[in-house]
């Protein structure tokens, strides 16, 4: 739990878009564009459908004639090339018109709970560009380009869970198909990369006519869907801890139980392999110019030789051969290195671990209310065994208080000071745990253990929140980031990329040490070859 580690993330057979589609193709779900009505400028809607065994999702896009000098990723942004809305079931006419005149408009407009999820695409202007002409000219594009690059178009936002009128997480959390976390987000995202696809071929052929070509299969598998992520999502993980928790509980009781198995099986053996080459040649096509995430991508090609010169004679007859492969991780890998291993473990054992994906979710609604008559003796015990990384923290040292964390005023979206230059430390939201929980210790010190923990809220209520984040804690051991998350070295990327990672994201591509491009669904089926 330590950030150094869950910047190292990779996305492995548990993350939430894997978990779509082995439900998809084990439910036999349907795909079809019912709707498309988008002009030889590439202006218009389209509607994708999911039919699933009993409910039917449809993904409304809307496409947009948008200016160069309009374009930006930034949250700020007021016009994209797309727009998007998950619907719940098939639209009819007066919810095409309604969401017509909301959906372009994001943040200003309006959507209903009808819709699961608001989102925006960007073009990636070079080489959609390439595409289109290269198609229109009866050819396929340049694998070295669709390489540099790895998708045509990428999301700016995705918003859901009751945001801007969507429906509320707790609406839908009940139906299996969208049970486990991030569910209708993932499904906005994969039929955004089918359209994202569609309207590249479109234009070509309004450009080039009868000598306009489609894109072949290889090409288009290797076209994922970018998305540019900002600080917004990093505060998640500290705001949701029983979540956090399960995610992470599910990853590591996935590496336990592949640790303990007593042999290695041939298939399996195979399916390792057939996972390293793949993960070697992600590798490969992965850039960044980002310093850190340069030095990282060192590392991870380094140690994927290690790993490949290690399963040349795996498993060498050793008593639990996953073990023992984990083990030597440990001592000859760097962080990169190891939770790419973790990834390749637990890939060929899908009968083993696939079902922890149905624990990933979370109910929060229940609301955690704290045990006042838990002892402070109690509470102290927990507060050494959960939050002792956090108890000899100086923050009266400059560096270890820095950063404070707040929220914009103008997009409602957290952002991150400097204490010593910037105004604002007042507004600061409650994410420095680790300081909570040492001002929540030093308060301690002069009251008895038997003392219950109502006596001790009713005379210091400014230690409610931390008291009810340590009772969390002590039943959810991977409910907190074990770092200081105000200090003067800490990198919101490394939040930023394990959730991502959970989503199931590649080719991490810092752009600063705020905000994030990265890669969904490369490398997987289309929805409508999926049906086809």
């Amino acid at each position: 739990m330590r950030l150094a580690r869950m910047g190292a993330a990779h996305p492995t057979r548990l993350s939430f878009l894997r978990t779509l589609l082995r439900r998809v193709e084990a439910e036999g779900w349907r795909f079809d564009r019912p709707v498309w009505q988008i002009d030889d400028r590439g202006v218009g809607h389209a509607v994708y459908r999911a039919i699933g065994p009993v409910r039917t999702y449809s993904l409304v896009a809307f496409a947009h004639d948008l200016p160069d000098a309009m374009r930006s990723d930034r949250v700020i942004a007021t016009a994209w090339d797309a727009t998007f809305a998950l619907f719940d079931g098939t639209p009819e006419a007066a919810d095409l018109e309604r969401l017509a005149a909301n959906v372009p408009l994001q943040e200003a407009g309006r959507i209903s709970p009808r819709e699961l999820s608001l989102s925006r695409a960007n073009r990636s202007v070079r080489l959609f560009a390439h595409v289109v002409d290269r198609l229109a000219e009866g050819r396929q594009p340049d694998p070295a380009a669709i390489e540099a690059v790895g998708y045509l178009m990428r999301t700016t936002a995705v918003y859901g869970s009751g945001k801007f009128g969507a429906a509320d997480r707790s609406d839908i959390a009940d139906r299996p198909e969208l049970a486990a976390p991030f569910q209708a987000e993932m499904l906005s995202v994969w039929l955004t990369r089918q359209f994202t696809v569609d309207i590249a071929e479109h234009l070509a052929a309004a450009k080039g006519g009868g000598r306009a070509v489609r894109m072949s299969g290889e090409i288009k598998r290797r076209l994922g869907v970018g998305n540019s992520t900002g600080l917004g999502m990093a505060p998640f993980i500290v705001r949701h801890p029983v979540l956090l928790n399960n995610w992470m509980a599910a990853r590591e009781e996935a590496l336990a139980r592949v640790r303990g198995l007593e042999d290695a099986a041939a298939a399996a053996i195979d399916d390792l392999k057939a996972a390293h080459g793949r993960a070697c040649k992600n590798a490969a096509i992965w850039h960044s110019d980002h310093p850190v995430q340069v030095a990282r991508l060192n590392d991870l090609r380094t140690d994927l030789k290690r790993i490949g010169l290690r399963l040349q004679h795996f498993p060498n007859g050793s008593a639990k051969p996953w073990d023992a492969l984990w083990r030597w991780g440990e001592t000859v890998l760097s962080l990169e290195g190891q939770e790419m291993l973790l990834a390749l473990l637990i890939e060929p054992h899908g009968d083993l671990v696939d079902d922890l994906a149905s624990g990933m979710s979370a109910d929060e609604s229940a609301g955690w209310r704290v045990d006042g008559a838990m002892t402070l003796g109690t509470l102290r015990e927990i507060l050494k065994d959960r939050y002792g990384w956090a108890l000899t923290v100086d923050f009266d040292r400059a560096e270890n208080s820095a950063r404070f964390w707040y929220v914009s005023e103008e997009k409602l979206e957290p952002r991150l000071g400097q204490r010593a230059e910037e105004s604002g430390a007042e507004r600061e939201q409650p994410l420095c745990i680790a300081r909570f929980a040492r001002d929540l210790h030093h308060a301690l010190d002069s009251w008895p253990d038997d003392a219950p923990v109502a006596r001790f809220l009713l005379r210091h209520p400014e230690h409610r929140l931390m008291l009810r984040r340590a009772q969390i804690a002590a039943a959810h051991p991977y409910a907190e980031v074990r770092d200081n998350l105000i200090a003067a070295d800490m990198l919101p990327i490394d939040m930023m990329r394990c959730k991502l990672a959970f989503f199931g994201a590649s080719q991490f591509d810092p752009r600063s040490d705020k905000w994030v491009r990265i890669n969904l669904f490369q490398g997987a089926p289309y929805p409508l070859e999926v049906s086809a």
